[in-house]
């Protein structure tokens, strides 16, 4: 074909007399020459525009699949279930989920569970409470839109490390914002402190001094499952108004 166009192959790269470089030497009448080398200057261009077009129709392509994705996950959430050992917080998520919680083993790592309630995707991360395993909760504190803190209301003896623990969690930047939930579990143990008088001052928990986050506390039996849902449906509802916009 080049030869045909009496053009001939090189394997230098040299300047040809429009100024631009090229892989071969243009040789021929001048008329032929200047004709040839427009054609090649409107190739290239042509290539040019078609190689913009191509990756701008890709850009507007890739934008438009993550405002899907991003449309598709509106109404998604992650919530942190964290407490002492013992607290009740995997019982509370399999009740929730309608699971059989007549045998729990205590959680040596952590439980994630995906469940549907009220139009939103939860996605709920359970991680053991147990003192070996606190340091660990760190590493599932990203981005977490709703944290469920259990306490054992019959576990007097144990109040002030509650207290302790979650202060340190409320202190963590990567918790700034989180809607706070707070589980009064075992009411239906004799015995067990209400709701109101965990979150006394005077009886150490001290929830009424809690300022950086929005929060609440429901008195509730994991094992019953008294007022879960409620608690879980204010826990939602906060979120949805500080996250999401209405449509």
């Amino acid at each position: 074909m080049l030869q045909t166009l009496g053009l001939q192959n090189t394997k230098t790269r040299r300047r040809s007399r429009r100024g631009f470089k090229c892989g071969f030497i243009l040789r021929g009448p001048p008329i032929f020459i200047q004709k040839t080398a427009c054609v090649l200057l409107l190739n290239r261009r042509v290539c040019a525009y078609n190689n913009a077009a191509f990756y701008s129709q890709t850009f507007t392509m890739g934008l438009l699949t993550i405002l899907k994705k991003m449309k598709h996950k509106e109404r998604e959430m992650r919530l942190l279930m964290l407490g002492l050992d013992n607290a009740g917080k995997t019982t509370i998520l399999k009740k929730f989920n309608g699971e059989d919680v007549s045998t729990i083993s205590p959680t040596l790592g952590f439980n994630i569970k995906t469940l549907e309630h009220r139009g939103f995707k939860l996605n709920i991360w359970d991680v053991g409470g147990q003192k070996s395993l606190r340091s660990y909760w760190r590493n599932y504190f990203e981005s977490t839109d709703g944290l469920v803190w259990v306490v054992d209301s019959a576990d007097r003896l144990r109040l002030e490390d509650c207290r302790k623990e979650l202060s340190a969690l409320l202190l963590e930047e990567r918790l700034a914002g989180a809607t706070l939930l707070v589980f009064a579990n075992k009411q239906d143990l004799p015995g067990s402190l209400s709701k109101d008088a965990i979150r006394e001052a005077s009886l150490v928990l001290a929830l009424d001094e809690i300022k950086t986050h929005h929060w609440c506390i429901v008195g509730c039996s994991a094992v019953t499952g008294e007022n879960l849902l409620s608690g879980v449906d204010w826990l939602l509802d906060d979120i949805a108004a500080r996250i999401f916009t209405v449509d």
